[in-house]
């Protein structure tokens, strides 16, 4: 799956309502503004620092990470905890006495409890989900003020008994006789002591994730060196960020026992030497992704601040980005897993009326991104498999997740969404531009584009 949304920086459009429209760098640009919509604004992103599965955050359940982000965002936007309308969050492998994750965080948050919250699904873009549920929310007029965002603790895991374990406990539990449960019983066996693991496979084909990635890289071409050098790109981007101070939606974070934690502790810089050692993680001995190319099992949340226009500059804020269009599109599970950028860019870029060019920052999450970089500039793939005239084109990789991406800042699969937005949204301020292209795939052979 993939969301791709199309951000225009509220730095040059502040005003537009009010005076005629000033571009800074083009005037040919335009707002993406539709007559009759309300403008929906995304005034602040916070994130907690995103760390590797079972060190600091171990003690954490999803809700506590939930509620962090949550605390953060309200801090730093000095945001009173009444001014709030509802709140949406994302999450994929759900702890059962936290299902609705938004929900705890918010009360554990000391929000109201006549505040409504939610919980989205939807894969590694459950965050992408639970902001366009909210501009839906703002665009219907059901509300002003919606905090959206996501959570993943991958160091706490549910962990269930086999299903055969699981019957025959349930079978017992309606037993009224002892001479029912001792049979009962006794019908169990060995195996059905074994443990069931959260499995990252894909339900319709029974293929995990990492499977289904070596065989597009080798069905697009793409190389181990290639791989690998854009691995050492996005760790050492992400380690030059956070040196800059550019990773300013990251949290400080008291983790009871441990103290302050403030920064991701994924980021590992390293040299071409020690990646060409790393050896096939997935299909062994000939695949070519290795623990470089993938991104490595993360704890983390997100949030995001999102207004109507109207009710952010009544409060005194100042807007940093509009969110103006998204599309999701699902594909093939099989054989188009991680393709969905592929698709989803140019139906976002045709559905706002701009192309390829005019888009100043791309954020997009790194899950086997070189393939869909070859598909987008391939004419046989886009005749043969989009039904188009002609190839998406090349996407600037200049322009490209410069602070990092999902695998050197971690990807908590139910968070990315809001991180990869919030990043967007600030290199845009950083950078002086004026579109932002965010997009994600996920499981299920979906993806979300944002603008």
């Amino acid at each position: 799956q993939v969301t791709n949304y199309v951000m225009v920086s509220a730095k040059k459009f502040a005003r537009e309502n009010l005076f005629s429209l000033l571009l800074v760098q083009t005037k040919s640009k335009k707002t993406l503004a539709k007559p009759g919509v309300k403008n929906i604004v995304l005034v602040e992103g916070v994130r907690t620092p995103f760390l590797l599965s079972g060190t600091i955050y171990n003690d954490f359940m999803a809700h506590d990470l939930a509620r962090a982000a949550l605390l953060g965002l309200l801090n730093k936007t000095s945001l009173p905890k009444d001014a709030v309308d509802y709140i949406v969050y994302g999450t994929v492998i759900q702890e059962v006495k936290t299902s609705n994750v938004a929900r705890e965080a918010a009360l554990g948050a000391g929000i109201s409890e006549k505040i409504p919250a939610h919980t989205v699904t939807m894969a590694c873009i459950s965050a992408n989900q639970a902001i366009t549920t909210a501009v839906g929310l703002i665009a219907a007029g059901q509300c002003d003020v919606v905090v959206a965002g996501g959570v993943e603790t991958m160091s706490d895991m549910p962990i269930r008994h086999s299903r055969k374990m699981r019957k025959t406990m349930l079978t017992l539990n309606k037993a009224k006789t002892l001479s029912q449960r001792l049979t009962l019983l006794s019908k169990i066996r060995l195996g059905y002591l074994t443990p069931e693991l959260p499995a990252l496979t894909e339900f319709s084909t029974n293929e995990t994730m990492g499977h289904s990635a070596d065989r597009l890289t080798a069905a697009f071409g793409v190389s181990r060196r290639e791989q690998d050098e854009f691995a050492f790109r996005s760790h050492s981007l992400a380690k030059k960020a956070q040196d800059a101070g550019l990773l300013s939606d990251v949290l400080s974070v008291n983790v009871p026992g441990k103290g302050i934690v403030s920064k991701d502790n994924g980021i590992r810089p390293s040299s071409m030497e020690q990646l060409e050692k790393l050896k096939p993680v997935f299909i062994k001995p000939h695949g070519t992704i290795t623990p470089a190319s993938s991104s490595f099992l993360t704890d983390g949340a997100s949030a995001v601040l999102l207004m109507s226009e109207e009710k952010a500059l009544a409060m005194g804020y100042k807007p940093k980005a509009y969110l103006r269009d998204f599309v999701f599109v699902s594909q093939d599970p099989k054989d188009q897993l991680l393709l969905g950028p592929s698709y989803a860019t140019p139906e976002v870029l045709e559905k706002s009326g701009i192309t390829l060019d005019d888009i100043d920052v791309f954020e997009f999450h790194e899950g086997q991104i070189l393939a869909n970089l070859k598909a987008m500039d391939s004419d046989w793939f886009a005749q043969t498999c989009m039904g188009r005239k002609s190839k998406v084109g090349v996407l600037p990789i200049e322009k490209l997740n410069l602070w990092g991406g999902s695998l050197s800042l971690g990807h908590p699969f139910g968070a990315t969404g809001a991180r990869l937005v919030t990043a967007a949204v600030n290199r845009l301020k950083k950078e002086g531009g004026q579109y932002a292209l965010v997009a994600a795939c996920a499981a299920g052979g979906q993806v979300v584009f944002d603008l």
